[in-house]
This record gives C-alpha cells, sequence and structure tokens, in this order.
C-alpha cells in the first residue's frame, strides 16, 4: 500500500533558501518538537486543514516546476514539522520523482534510527536545525532531549557528510554565542563543514 504524506502546503519557485537551484517547499504534518519559537506551529497540530497526497498525486502536481528543477539542480525540499516522521514516503518519492529532480529535506533529525535510515538513500540533501548541542538548552528549548539527533547526526556525519548543511541558530532568551562556538566546534569534529549561522527572530516581534 502507497503511503500518503500529510501536506499542509506547497510552496513553489523557490531559491536560496531551501537547497540549491530552484525548489519547491512541501510542508509536512508531524513533529515530536514543541520549540518556543517555532514558526509552524500549525504543523503540530493534526486538525490543521491539509490533503493527504501519494508519492505519485504529488510527483504530478511538482511536474509544472519540472523544467526548472532540471535546469537549476533543483527539486522538491520536504519540511514541516519534521518530514523524517513520513520516511516511507520520502523514498516511495525519490523512487517515482524524474530522476534529475534533487530531495530534500529540512530537519531537526529529531527521529527514530530507523526512520533516518530508510530515508537515506533517498535523500539528496540534508539541511538540519540542531538547535544547540546542549542537552539542557535544548530541553529547555524544544520541551525533549537532543539523544536522537546526537545519534542521527552520527550516522550521516559516517554515511554523507558532504550531503549535508548544518544550521546553528542563536536563539534569543535560550542559548549565547558561547554556546553556539561549543555546538559548532563538536559539529566539524564529527565532520561538518558546511555550517550556516544565523538568528532566530521571535515570532511575536515580526
Amino acid at each position: 500500500m502507497s503511503a500518503l504524506l500529510p501536506v499542509f502546503g506547497i510552496s513553489r519557485l523557490r531559491m536560496e533558501t531551501d537547497g540549491d537551484g530552484v525548489t519547491t517547499l512541501v510542508g509536512c504534518l508531524g513533529c515530536p518538537l514543541r520549540c518556543r519559537l517555532c514558526i509552524n506551529p500549525h504543523a503540530q497540530n493534526p486538525a490543521t486543514p491539509h490533503r493527504r497526497l501519494s508519492a505519485e498525486q504529488l510527483v504530478d502536481e511538482l511536474r509544472v516546476d519540472g523544467l526548472y528543477f532540471s535546469a537549476t539542480g533543483g527539486g522538491a525540499t520536504f519540511g514541516g514539522g519534521e518530514p523524517l516522521l513520513h520516511a516511507d514516503f520520502l523514498a516511495e518519492f525519490a523512487e517515482k520523482r524524474p530522476a534529475d529532480w534533487r530531495v530534500r529535506v529540512e530537519t531537526s533529525l529529531n527521529a527514530d534510527e530507523a526512520q533516518l535510515r530508510r530515508a537515506l538513500d533517498a535523500v539528496d540533501g540534508w539541511i538540519v536545525d540542531v538547535k544547540d548541542f546542549n542537552p539542557e538548552i535544548y530541553r529547555r528549548y524544544t520541551g525533549t532531549d537532543n539523544a536522537r539527533v546526537l545519534r542521527n547526526l552520527h550516522i550521516l556525519a559516517e554515511s554523507c557528510p558532504e550531503r549535508v548543511r548544518i544550521r546553528l541558530p542563536r536563539i534569543p532568551g535560550f542559548n549565547t554565542d558561547g554556546d553556539r562556538d561549543a555546538s559548532e566546534r563538536a559539529l566539524r569534529e564529527m565532520g561538518f563543514s558546511e555550517i550556516q549561522r544565523f538568528d532566530y527572530v521571535d515570532p511575536a516581534r515580526r
């Protein structure tokens, strides 16, 4: 039976935010975290209006931008929410998409190891928001621990570090530049080289 993806939104013709080339961002329902400054809290709520799409249906819907994907090295980027909760769908989508479309995920990596391993061969690029390596900071900000994140980072470091882009935030009221420096040192020691530092913005102040 085909996996179905709960999609709350599709954003077309994006550049420089969700991977190389022209991309389409597919928003997936479901998340194990409760981040204090979450920009997509509706992704946590199963009552959020959404469609359940098969891999074939999503491929057909995205074909409208297929020429852009092919010409620029772009493709579909899955965000949310946590796309690794839908690893079976990602694997099926990767099998059915045109070969020159790239598949990327924007993920916290806070997922079961089995879900990560199911998605490994399907995903061409990983955009990982690690929050912070300090377990106390991570728990205070997300409401859960980061043990699965650290384990999954080790798996990616062993499997495909060249396909991983790390996003390392400064989180107002939760971590400092010193905390972020410590996280970056640990990430580089693991073998990751593409690390993007940026600042979270409190949605209430936008």
